[in-house]
């Protein structure tokens, strides 16, 4: 991926196009401030965290007890498979090559990539060595394809789960990655604003969940048995391990320590913040009690909503994406979903669809100065939200048009569901022989 105009990248910055996927090795006499490096190393344990033990004790904690086990053993799964094939031939499709869906095969393997070869940032002139910009963006390739799982738990195959993840990174995930991130992608071209993963992360992964549900078909017992969360108190741990991580995931995404990860880290604390209350009033105004797994679901819902708009936005933007997101999701997993009768176990799509939609195109609107956003005295939210829904609608297309054809594969070569003696016994026995809890 070639980005030789330095002056380019002042330019992207000016205009709100806040993700360096056009990073890339350079010859020249960058300079690497140390600084940056240990914030950017640092930032790349951070969103580690958010997966293991983060994502895998939210989910974890929301299944049966039954299940626990096998949903903490298909994150971790996933997880280091996302890692190898993102060394493999991930890297190199997302930001190697300039052309509009996918990238080449230069860099497979990391061919070319060196201790001494450097990634650009935003400041023109000042860079990171090129391995810490791979290992941040191997993170959000193993986060996002976790984050299916969410969709499909109880009731998937754990080697399902790994054939389908080495399948779905590589036919959707690094196209959208390439076509929003790199120099020369289509909606990089376009302009389309996402700071560090509303569609690429949230909207990708939430479809994708959306359409596994769908393949996979309803959990035996489904809206007839007590299918309740078994441990809250790990749903709160996990949460909460969410939110730290995810400093890395939006501050990160600055790729410097310096202004721009400064505002991304208050938006992550705001909206966060609005996005708890907001769901515990929804719960109060539909005659409810306020709980903690709704608590819980509206930190997810805020966090999911400000990531596209964490350097594209003020504070007070935020809070009121991170409300409003908040608010729509829950009306959607407690009122829509029930009707509507499909099972998405955990609410991927409810929280992270429908939340990433709602923030990429939210972003249009709090990047305008007049509610603190970086945009230009003579910005126009208009042709922006155009722009922004544009974005939406390509990542729901290609992730949902390559998932069906990723979980079509699984069914029919080695089968997507477990048995349903299994489901009824439990997958950690039945896939794993082992008990998260032996009482």
């Amino acid at each position: 991926m070639s980005f030789p105009y330095k002056g380019i990248v002042a330019l992207l910055l000016a205009a709100g196009l806040s993700w360096p996927a056009q990073a890339v090795a350079t010859a020249t006499a960058d300079t690497v401030n140390k600084g940056d490096v240990a914030w950017m190393m640092t930032a790349t344990v951070l969103v580690l965290l958010m997966i293991v033990p983060g994502l895998a004790l939210f989910y974890g904690g929301l299944v049966r007890t039954k299940n626990m086990l096998s949903m903490l053993t298909q994150v971790l799964g996933v997880c280091a498979l996302a890692m190898l094939v993102w060394v493999g031939w991930g890297y190199s499709l997302a930001f190697s090559g300039g052309g509009p869906f996918v990238g080449d095969g230069a860099k497979l393997f990391l061919a070319g990539v060196t201790p001494e070869t450097l990634a650009e940032t935003f400041t023109a002139g000042v860079a990171i060595p090129e391995y810490v910009f791979v290992s941040f963006q191997m993170t959000f390739a193993a986060i996002t394809v976790a984050l299916v799982l969410g969709g499909l738990a109880e009731r998937l195959k754990f080697t399902a789960a790994l054939l389908f993840a080495a399948i779905w990174l590589t036919i959707v995930y690094f196209p959208i990655a390439h076509m929003v991130w790199a120099a020369g992608g289509y909606l990089f071209e376009m302009g389309a604003l996402d700071f560090a993963g509303g569609t690429v992360v949230h909207i990708n992964a939430g479809v994708a969940a959306l359409v596994g549900a769908l393949m996979l078909g309803r959990r035996t017992g489904y809206q007839r048995d007590v299918m309740a969360p078994h441990s809250l108190v790990m749903t709160l741990i996990g949460a909460g391990l969410l939110w730290v991580g995810w400093f890395g995931f939006n501050a990160g995404s600055a790729l410097e320590a310096n202004g721009a990860a400064a505002l991304a880290m208050v938006n992550t604390f705001v909206a966060t913040a609005a996005g708890v209350l907001a769901w515990m009033l929804a719960e109060r105004v539909a005659g409810h009690k306020c709980s903690l797994l709704g608590a819980a679901s509206g930190a997810i819902a805020g966090l999911v909503a400000v990531t596209p708009a964490a350097g594209n936005s003020g504070p007070l933007g935020a809070i009121l994406l991170g409300a409003i997101a908040s608010a729509c999701c829950f009306w959607f997993v407690s009122v829509l979903k029930p009707r509507l009768r499909f099972d998405d176990s955990l609410d991927a799509f409810g929280i992270h669809g429908i939340g990433g939609i709602i923030g990429s195109l939210g972003t249009a609107i709090v990047y305008a100065p007049a509610l603190g956003g970086p945009g230009a005295a003579d910005y126009a939210i208009a042709p922006q939200l155009v722009t922004q829904a544009v974005a939406v609608v390509v990542a729901v297309l290609w992730s949902g048009i390559g998932s069906a054809a990723a979980f079509g594969i699984v069914k029919l070569t080695i089968g997507l569901r477990v048995s349903e003696d299994v489901e009824r016994e439990g997958l950690d026995v039945g896939e794993h022989g082992e008990r998260a809890y032996n009482y």
